[in-house]
């Protein structure tokens, strides 16, 4: 249905006809209502010919009158459901836990209805939260539960809950009542041929996400390990053609290393041979699938017979380093960008100024230094920052610390990464903010899943199936119960983000920012704050306060995804003002409301949220922003960095609120035509950070700020490698590392 706001109360056609315009649309599915702006919607797909999904109604002593449950407290403790569909829920009220008897009184594949049996209450869950054990328990106690119908019915259930096991084991067991008639044995026989291929099929398409996450080993297991037992030809032809697949690139790797040893066999000048032979070296120990493409030239030249063979050599070692595409046939350039990478590595880990111009005079020396160079051999290199020993014996589990605030204050961060973790490939990442009762382990056991008690030891959650590392810094201190809008809490997220990039190969273009509760005030507040760090923003039951309604403009380049409860306090009608503004406007915003439901962690959201976060990325470069900023350490937004804030227009979180009046100072930026910058800002001082990314460096740059000239003197911009390097150090971002910077006073 449109609507006009989401605090909208239906209002009635005016006297002229006229209806108030309803640009947001809602979804509801049963369990949830989804809102987003109807500009957002590309068109309506009919599912008319989709079968209706099957429905239980199982009857309860509903309450029909007494007490109402109007907002759900934080909850205490969750019975499981008995074979009756009864659970008891207990939660804080007002005068200590209070218990609500409830009870299933409708069951789909996509939600069940839970209704107070000693209180008036309507409630949704996930059917896929609920065991199979008790689904199993509430079925058999339905009028007629033997017939063959019913047992149909369940099979076809658990069919559009995508549970083909359990389908299978339902109809094999009616096989063998009801398998005396001969038409019954065909149909359940058909019935379960075909389940065997969708489950199949279900198999295949989760090889393929784990492929595209770069779990290459497990996949190519499973492959071999495919059952084949009552597939169809066309689906073991399709196994049978990965795993070919896969063979193919392990050979093509093993020529690739092959080739480069005889060719380095071939070079008659032993000192260039002593040269050669940590870099082949190296290629040989950590060349795998992933990097396989870097050799793509080298593979089509190694073969050419009118090529030197250290000719060759310089391509594969140039595409090792710089990429397939930058492949050089030079071999004094190749080398050169071996020994200008170890010294950019060396430059990126040095914590001392003096150091670090030494090392930039060194560089100068090198053939390979140009900035050009620098920029591919950052995007190709391993993160600089050794990894620390992983703790006990959990894979992929690391626990850090970084400066935050100030030198004294230090910031424990936790990072969980997915399997076959390989540092040359780049890895959607999630930073996530606990609540006041959590803690950074319950976020990774909330996204990449808990540790497993068995001997395997690898967490089994949807960011370690599909290829997500987690990142979950302790953002607060520990006696603050709410999140205080401050620099401290700024420093904690934000540098636990960048140390993370030193040491892990994160994809800086897929950073996605999250938390529950006052975590996600904080996800909120500094995704606002800092929107050019995020591909999306995942504020689960937040609330919008303080900056949060002055910023809401910054949510124009911004992906948002909210999720909370119907009776979590009012949460929607209290975050109406500032949703509708970013629906109204198109922006690209979701907001998911569970029916019936509190404050809780809503894992069944999970998949929709990984669903939401595959396609988006960040966009570094706009054309043009607007943004607003009411904090001094608010002042660096995509490519334009600000000082000396206007002091009206900046309040302190423990002044809060600010004097009436008070405006939030804007900054505009844009890209022109004429290969130029403008930008317009109250601060005193301005930084423009410029790359090839955004302007053609090789022609005339116009940088206006508040409609002067700031380069006229210098209407070529020179990259510089110190600007290069310096930033690639500071922000940690070696996809888009800026190769000069142009500084300038406003006169304000």
């Amino acid at each position: 249905m449109p609507l006009a706001g989401l605090a909208e109360v239906p209002a009635p056609t005016g006297s002229d006809g006229a209806r108030p315009a309803r640009p947001i649309m809602a979804l509801d599915d049963g369990l949830r209502r989804t809102f987003l702006s109807k500009r957002l919607v590309r068109e309506f797909l009919d599912k008319s010919s989709v079968s209706p999904p099957e429905k239980f109604e199982i009857w309860q002593r509903v309450k029909g009158a007494g007490q109402r449950i109007y907002n759900v407290g934080p909850i205490i403790r969750i019975e499981p459901f008995d074979e009756y569909g009864r659970r008891t829920f207990t939660m804080r009220g007002r005068d200590g836990p209070l218990d609500v008897i409830q009870g299933i009184t409708e069951l789909t594949p996509n939600w069940a209805k839970v209704e107070g049996i000693s209180h008036i209450w309507d409630m949704r869950i996930a059917p896929s939260s609920i065991p199979t054990a008790s689904l199993e328990a509430m079925f058999a106690k339905q009028p007629g539960s033997d017939t063959l119908d019913h047992v149909k019915k369940v099979a076809r259930f658990y069919l559009q809950m995508q549970r083909y096991e359990d389908a299978a084991k339902v109809l094999e067991s009616a096989l063998l009542v009801h398998g005396k008639d001969q038409q019954v044995k065909d149909d359940i026989s058909s019935s379960l041929r075909g389940i065997k291929q969708l489950s199949a099929r279900r198999i295949l398409d989760e090889l393929e996400r784990r492929r595209a996450a770069g779990q290459h080993a497990l996949v190519l297991g499973m492959l071999k390990e495919f059952p084949t037992d009552g597939v169809a030809g066309e689906i073991l032809q399709e196994v049978n053609e990965n795993i070919g697949k896969y063979k193919e690139q392990i050979g093509q790797r093993n020529q690739v290393i092959s080739a480069l040893k005889e060719l380095v066999g071939q070079v008659k000048d032993e000192v260039l041979k002593k040269q050669l032979g940590p870099i082949v070296g190296e290629i040989d120990a950590e060349m795998n699938i992933n990097t396989l493409g870097r050799m793509t030239a080298f593979r089509l030249a190694k073969d050419d017979k009118e090529m030197l063979p250290t000719e060759k050599l310089a391509i594969a070692i140039s595409g090792w380093l710089l990429g397939s595409n930058a492949a050089t046939p030079n071999l004094p350039t190749a080398i050169s960008a071996y020994e200008t990478r170890d010294i950019v590595r060396e430059y990126l880990n040095d914590t001392q100024t003096l150091s670090r111009h030494e090392r930039i005079r060194g560089m100068q020396s090198q053939e390979a230094s140009s900035p050009k160079l620098i920029d591919l051999l950052l995007k190709h290199m391993k993160p600089p920052g050794e990894l620390p020993p992983p703790i006990d014996d959990k894979p992929g589990f690391f626990e850090l610390e970084v400066t935050g605030v100030t030198k004294e204050h230090l910031v424990r961060y936790l990072v969980q990464l997915p399997p076959e973790y390989d540092p040359y490939r780049h890895y959607p990442t999630i930073v996530t903010l606990h609540g006041p009762a959590g803690t950074p382990e319950m976020q990774l056991d909330w996204w990449a899943g808990p540790w497993p008690k068995n001997e395997k030891r690898q967490r089994r959650g949807q960011a370690t199936r599909r290829g997500y590392i987690v990142v979950a810094p302790q953002w607060n201190r520990s006696h603050e119960k709410r999140y205080g809008y401050s620099d401290y809490e700024h420093a904690a997220v934000l540098n636990s983000l960048r140390d993370a990039c030193r040491h892990f190969s994160i994809d800086t273009d897929r950073v996605f920012l999250s938390g529950h509760s006052t975590g996600g005030d904080a996800a909120w507040d500094i995704g606002l704050a800092h929107p050019d760090l995020w591909a999306g923003v995942v504020p689960i039951t937040a609330w919008s306060r303080c900056y949060c309604p002055q910023y809401w403009e910054n949510a124009r380049n911004l992906p948002l995804y909210f999720v909370g409860g119907e009776k979590d306090a009012r949460w929607i009608i209290e975050n109406a003002r500032d949703l509708d503004r970013y629906l109204i406007r198109g922006f690209d915003a979701t907001v998911v409301e569970y029916q019936g439901r509190g404050r809780e962690h809503f894992q069944e959201e999970i998949q929709r949220i990984f669903d939401w976060m595959a396609p988006h990325r960040r966009d570094f470069f706009p054309k043009k922003f607007k943004v607003v900023s009411m904090r001094p350490w608010d002042n660096f937004f995509w490519w334009v960095e600000m000082y000396g804030m206007p002091p009206k227009a900046m309040v302190a979180p423990e002044k809060w609120p600010p004097p009436r009046n008070t405006i939030p100072a804007p900054t505009e930026a844009m890209i022109t035509a004429t290969n130029g910058v403008s930008v317009r800002t109250g601060a005193k001082q301005v930084t423009v950070w410029l790359s090839p990314e955004i302007l053609d460096m090789d022609r005339r740059v116009k940088i206006s700020v508040n409609g002067k000239r700031a380069n006229s003197k210098q209407p070529f911009i020179r990259p510089e490698i110190e600007v290069l390097l310096e930033d690639a150090r500071t922000r940690a971002d070696r996809q888009h590392p800026f190769w000069a910077k142009v500084e300038c006073s406003t006169g304000r």
